[in-house]
């Protein structure tokens, strides 16, 4: 299992039946890309050219976009590894005189990439003590009916989200457990490929309740700071993103469980034992840890030292500890030689330092697009137009963001890869709108947490879709899926950024809008 939990990000899932490795949704497209690209390239080109002619656009700026324009392009239809395209990109920025040097080598020390390193050490030590499997075995065991296994499967799948980070991680962690359940279910087909579609559908949309969630809600913050603005820590993002988490994962649970079952698979009654589970009724499919009987003393050690982090990192305003230190400090208590449950040379080992560059990558990226104003001229002239709906450009422009970044995984299939693209323009085009920067960047990132469509939108979506050489579900029922869950998903954060977070302390609009 942890071959496939510490999966380098930002695209080595599994992959779809009849789909080559590396493949992207329009990466068939060949000629007709690199035409585009061309052309693309030539127009960056020409505004670079022109700048000095009262384009609007200095040349750092029009340079810095070029590489841009480039980036997205490879990222949508070209089959190149997406770390290698951010690093490329980087690259590109400091020999073009746009980004120091030192900037793409400080990106690698934020601290950030620090806070998901170490995070990465703390969730493999408490994977391999076998404390996850046990507590969501315990959860799914208490389930007496279809509906009651959906919605605490989905309760178990987002505590997770402050266990684990990467969605890929936490799908890997799962796939134990719905190997059980298909098997303890193995005469009710429909029960199992409903399982099989929720699991990857909660993961994927609770990840918002945690700041380790996912990469790019780290990219958001940082975006956000390089811009001016204060960002967000684990205690602010988990006050905002866990209601959204629970309403969304239950939207889904709900909205899957009707598309699905039948009201006679939903009746009949369940017994799933923590023994089925564990075992996997004969068939070889339990979970493979002991998930019975008393916690043993490296579960007991993780869960105490888990409990701790996590408290911690909610109470900095208290005691003024770096998030990043004390997710380095629990780091090295579980790989103590005493005290702890895995050894710091193994778990580093199998950190995905493909993802942190990646994301280092992806901030020089971001951070060079706002201090050269190329987002401020790209925002200006994608979202100009809305500024001349007067008193409504606000609605519409928070309505336009959500839209956007709920369909951007159609294109840009890499969660971090969205935010880089989508949040230095939406933070220089929301203040003119009169939207803060802030609430347009916390919504825009919500929103691209969305990417159920396709088998090859995400790595969850991937891994539950053929397990052991037996395919649970077909990319029809996906888009069966994606045709109810992506209007709900978008409304319920258009909903959260008009009412709900506002009350949690997140303004949507600027003083002098309504």
């Amino acid at each position: 299992m942890s071959e496939v939990y510490y999966a380098a990000e930002p695209r080595t899932a599994p992959r779809p039946p009849g789909k080559d490795k590396g493949s992207k949704p329009f990466g068939f497209l060949g000629a007709p890309a690199l035409i585009a690209l061309a052309a693309a390239l030539a127009c960056m080109g020409a505004l670079a050219v022109n700048a000095a002619n009262g384009w609007g656009l200095g040349v750092p700026a029009a340079a810095t976009l070029s590489i841009f324009v480039a980036a997205v392009w490879f990222w949508i239809f070209s089959l190149v590894e997406d770390t290698y395209v951010a690093l490329g990109a980087a690259v590109a920025l400091v020999i073009s005189g746009t980004l120091p040097a030192q900037s793409l080598f400080d990106a690698l020390g934020e601290d950030s990439i620090w806070l998901l390193m170490a995070a990465f050490v703390i969730a493999g030590a408490v994977a391999a003590t076998g404390l996850a499997a046990r507590g969501a075995a315990f959860i799914v065991s208490g389930a007496r009916s279809v509906r009651q296994l959906a919605y605490l499967s989905s309760l178990g799948l987002v505590v997770t989200a402050f266990a684990i980070p990467a969605t890929s991680g936490r799908a890997a962690l799962a796939l134990p457990i719905f190997l059980s359940l298909r098997a303890a279910l193995k005469d009710r087909p429909r029960v199992v490929r409903m399982l099989a579609i929720l699991f990857p559908t909660v993961i994927l949309l609770s990840a918002v309740a945690s700041f380790l969630g996912a990469g790019a809600h780290l990219i958001t913050s940082q975006v956000l700071q390089s811009a001016g603005f204060q960002g967000f820590d684990f205690a602010s993002w988990l006050l905002l993103g866990l209601p959204l988490a629970l309403a969304a994962s239950f939207l889904a649970t709900e909205l899957v469980l009707r598309l699905f079952t039948g009201p006679a698979d939903r009746a009949l009654r369940l017994d799933i034992s923590t023994d089925t589970l564990q075992h996997g009724t004969g068939t070889g499919t339990g979970t493979g840890t002991r998930i019975t009987g008393p916690l043993d003393i490296d579960e007991q050690r993780s869960l105490f030292l888990l409990a701790a982090v996590v408290t911690l990192w909610c109470t900095e305003p208290i005691h003024g500890l770096d998030p990043a230190l004390v997710a380095l400090m629990g780091a090295l208590v579980v790989s103590s030689p005493r005290y702890g449950s895995v050894k710091l040379g193994a778990a580093l080992k199998k950190v995905p330092w493909s993802m942190l560059l990646f994301m280092a990558a992806t901030l020089a990226l971001g951070s060079a697009l706002v201090t050269s104003g190329a987002a401020h001229w790209l925002a200006q002239s994608t979202l100009g137009p809305v500024a001349f709906l007067g008193a409504a450009k606000p609605y519409v422009f928070v309505v336009a963001v959500v839209l956007i970044s709920t369909a951007a995984h159609l294109v840009i299939q890499s969660r971090s890869a969205r935010s880089a693209v989508l949040i230095p323009i939406v933070i220089a085009a929301a203040g003119p709108m009169g939207v803060e920067p802030m609430a347009a960047a916390f919504a825009s990132t919500a929103a691209a947490g969305f990417c159920h469509t396709l088998t090859s939108s995400a790595k969850p979506v991937a891994i539950f879709a053929e397990t052991n050489g037996e395919p649970n579900y077909d990319p029809a029922d996906l888009l069966r899926l994606s045709a109810w869950l992506a209007p709900v998903s978008a409304a319920v954060v258009i909903l959260f950024s008009f009412t709900v977070w506002p009350l949690l302390g997140l303004p949507l609009f600027t003083p002098a809008q309504p």
